[in-house]
């Protein structure tokens, strides 16, 4: 409904009916010659947040001022509101400005605002408001569990809500990705986008717990973008040293052959070998070959190996057992 001065005058006409006439004169303010023609100014606003309409004149000849909505419902004329929006507020209204707000604002809201004053001829100034739809948290999909070195993971990363569409970016650790290939669709609602990126990871086995981060980008987000995670796990063959403790063992020694295997998954088999002959020490317990009381006869190449579901390796050992040297004791006077 309108609030409109009593009675009514011949310049409080149909804005359609005013310019369909030619007694009004549109502008979005740049008419710097005409001091009653109105100015405003265009406006972007993240959804959810607060947009203020501004409205000003530097002689509003004793008219009044008015906001109208893209659908032309008046919202205030003067400081009397027009529109039962709650989310719309008067800022500030004198002879020479009128300041509209609206709060927690939607995609709705878009649209073109008019301020009109009513002189002779009417004026009016229009404002385009445009809404920012703010991205929703990025979800990555296709990854399905482990892989083996040298696999290929086929990565999508998926962000609706987007508006205009936002851009996605990859990193695996600190490094940036590049490769991938994108798609933009329209949300069902018809003015929001949603936005879809693929890339593909040859892994190694440094990739082991590697992390991949899909972010998306987006005017709405002017501190950080949103990100979404998906931790690597590589299967890879293990790697196999032997330790030997003492370090340099002589005979008599009681010696500890330590077969240390890394892989993922962690070496569960392992196996010894003296001297390239595949046979039983019985000696051995899994990753472990002692020698209680070692003497020259052990001595030799060992080979231990260490294996789990993606190979095996082996490290090798060379055993050569002397005697302990003695010293004589001092004579004791």
């Amino acid at each position: 409904s309108f609030f409109l001065p009593s009675p009514p005058r011949p310049t409080m006409l149909p804005l359609w009916l005013l310019v369909s006439s030619g007694l009004i004169a549109a502008s979005r303010g740049n008419l710097s010659h005409d001091r009653s023609q109105p100015v405003t100014s265009d406006e972007v606003v993240v959804a959810g947040s607060k947009v203020i309409l501004s409205c000003k004149v530097e002689d509003p000849e004793d008219s009044s001022l008015q906001w109208s909505n893209p659908a032309q419902q008046t919202l205030y004329f003067g400081e009397k509101r027009a529109l039962r929006d709650l989310r719309i507020q008067l800022e500030n209204s004198t002879a020479n400005e009128l300041s509209i707000s609206i709060d927690n604002t939607t995609l709705a809201d878009e649209g073109e605002y008019t301020c009109t004053i009513f002189t002779r001829p009417v004026r009016t100034a229009k404002a385009m408001v445009t809404v920012l739809g703010i991205p929703q948290k990025p979800q990555i999909s296709g990854y399905s569990g482990p892989l083996r070195e040298g696999d290929v993971a086929a990565l999508t990363c998926v962000s609706s809500g987007s508006k205009p569409a936002a851009y996605l970016r990859w990193k695996k650790g600190d490094k940036h990705l590049t490769g991938q290939s994108s798609e933009v669709s329209k949300d069902p609602n018809g003015k929001t986008f949603t936005v879809s990126s693929r890339v593909e990871i040859t892994v190694s086995k440094e990739d082991d717990g590697a992390n991949v981060t899909c972010t998306v980008d987006h005017a709405s987000m002017q501190i950080s973008g949103k990100s979404a995670l998906q931790r690597l796990s590589v299967f890879y063959k293990p790697t196999a040293k032997i330790e030997p403790k003492p370090e340099h063992p002589q005979e008599g020694d009681n010696l500890v052959l330590h077969c240390k295997g890394e892989g993922n998954p962690i070496p569960q088999d392992y196996k010894w070998e003296k001297d390239g002959v595949d046979t039983p020490l019985s000696e051995a317990q899994d990753n472990i070959l002692s020698f209680p009381n070692l003497n020259k006869s052990d001595s030799g190449v060992y080979i231990c190996y260490a294996s789990n579901l993606v190979g095996n390796s082996m490290a090798r050992y060379i055993l050569s057992v002397s005697g302990k040297t003695y010293f004589p004791s001092p004579l004791l006077n």
